[in-house]
């Protein structure tokens, strides 16, 4: 089984991913796997060195949306597509939701064109359930200046209205796909975001999480 985790910058996916992943342990579920985009093997961490990398803010944005897209598909032929044969669970810090988004709505791509480039790059592969974490983006981003641990990217210099610009596109996919994507009020405690994400994939992942 595929599922995915969604949001703006702040919304918590990775300490939720990171709670799912303990919880599938404490059963004594092994077969799971924990991944991410871009990432998840050598080649597609290599790419997102370069997508990330502050040295580049000349770059553009149709180059930026292809460089997401080849890192996905490495992703998918190397890391997901394997696990998936294998029979295991693959548990994925965000996919080509957050290109539309990001890309499509954010750069101004158009969400049509993301999405086209990305049948092509994924070759159809889509999630079996989604969770899109919701937060308003200034209340992500004011927890990402508290809590950050992590290096600044490129894409911390944006403005607020494109943060903006990609939340309203999250609810307008989110809208428009509510049988794949579920969405979590990520604004509270973290326990309880945690709590009611373990009580959903219970749901639609029984054979794993129940």
């Amino acid at each position: 089984m595929f599922i995915t985790f969604e949001g703006t910058d702040g919304s918590g996916k990775t300490s939720v991913i990171k709670a799912m992943v303990r919880e599938l342990e404490e059963k004594g579920r092994n077969g799971c796997v924990l991944t991410r985009e871009p990432g998840g093997n050598r080649i597609s961490e290599a790419i997102r060195n370069v997508i990330l990398d502050e040295r580049f803010t000349e770059m553009d944005e149709r180059t930026e949306a292809l460089l997401y897209a080849a890192a996905r598909r490495q992703h998918i032929v190397e890391t997901i597509n394997p696990a998936l044969s294998a029979g295991k669970l693959v548990l994925c810090d965000r996919f080509v939701d957050s290109s539309i988004v990001y890309q499509g709505a954010g750069r101004s791509v158009g969400t049509d064109e993301i999405a086209e480039m990305n049948r092509f790059a994924t070759d159809g592969l889509t999630p079996d359930l989604t969770i899109f974490l919701d937060i308003d983006p200034e209340l992500g981003l004011e927890r990402i200046r508290k809590n950050r641990q992590d290096e600044v990217n490129r894409l911390d210099h944006e403005k607020m209205s494109f943060y903006q610009t990609v939340h309203d596109a999250y609810l307008k996919l989110a809208a428009g796909d509510s049988r794949r994507i579920v969405t979590v009020d990520a604004s509270r405690p973290l326990e309880e975001v945690i709590l009611e994400v373990k009580g959903i994939l219970k749901k639609h992942a029984p054979e794993f999480f129940a």
